[in-house]
């Protein structure tokens, strides 16, 4: 899978709350076995069918949960992972 389009490049993978969302782990897993950088971002309601924790084990980083975060230099994650991911 190394000669993958995606490979070294930065993924933004949204997460809802339904009960597809047990797939994105493996979806996660997947990706990072390609050399893909994912960060997932979740929303309250698929907290309730997948662990954040069980996502940043998998992605190896922080989940985004709420829109707000003052650990992000203007505090508004949702703005910043979109300047920077080559994909959503």
């Amino acid at each position: 899978m190394n000669n993958f389009l995606m490979a070294n490049k930065k993924l933004v993978l949204g997460i809802t709350g339904g009960i597809a969302a047990y797939k994105a782990a493996e979806l996660v897993r997947l990706l990072v076995k390609a050399n893909i950088d994912v960060q997932v971002v979740m929303t309250e309601a698929a907290c309730q069918f997948i662990t954040p924790v069980t996502m940043q084990a998998l992605s190896g980083k922080p989940v985004f949960i709420g829109m707000w975060d003052s650990s992000i230099a203007n505090g508004m994650p949702h703005i910043e992972l979109s300047r920077e991911a080559d994909a959503i």
